[in-house]
């Protein structure tokens, strides 16, 4: 059997995943962190988008997470974020229509929405369609 790490995934409602894995990779504030069993231990940021598992069963698994923090202790991966979702579970429809509605308010010079706020949504949208997209290159759909 492969060495496992073991991974939860809590978010401010409810505990997303918990079981073994191989290989956590989750997208930090300075690029995507990969985690294996023997890590070194580790506290990083992260930032919106995919984490994708590779289950013991050698299925890879991909989550989105607002943003939150992932820690690195010798036989666990955390990762707490305020939002976490299966990425099946998140609606393209409603991420394309926030990416659109925060370009037209950049776009839009007197727009209600302050410029920060419409650069945290265009963010928040690209990265909820990037982990649709890496849902859709595992499975070969799209």
């Amino acid at each position: 059997m492969a060495k496992m790490i073991h991974c939860d995934i809590v978010s401010a409602n409810e505990s997303i995943f918990a079981g073994a894995a191989s290989l956590v990779v989750a997208h930090g504030s300075l690029g995507d962190i990969g985690v294996t069993p023997g890590h070194a231990p580790l506290l990083s940021q992260l930032s919106p988008g995919p984490v994708r598992i590779m289950s013991e069963s050698g299925e890879e698994l991909v989550y989105y997470v607002s943003g939150g923090v992932l820690e690195v202790q010798p036989n666990i991966v955390t990762i707490l974020a305020d939002t976490a979702l299966r990425a099946g579970d998140v609606d393209e429809a409603a991420a394309l229509e926030a990416r659109k509605h925060a370009q037209d308010a950049l776009a839009n010079q007197k727009s209600e929405m302050d410029t920060s706020v419409a650069l945290a949504s265009l963010a928040e949208a690209a990265a909820q369609l990037r982990t649709l997209q890496a849902m859709k290159n595992r499975t070969g759909r799209g």
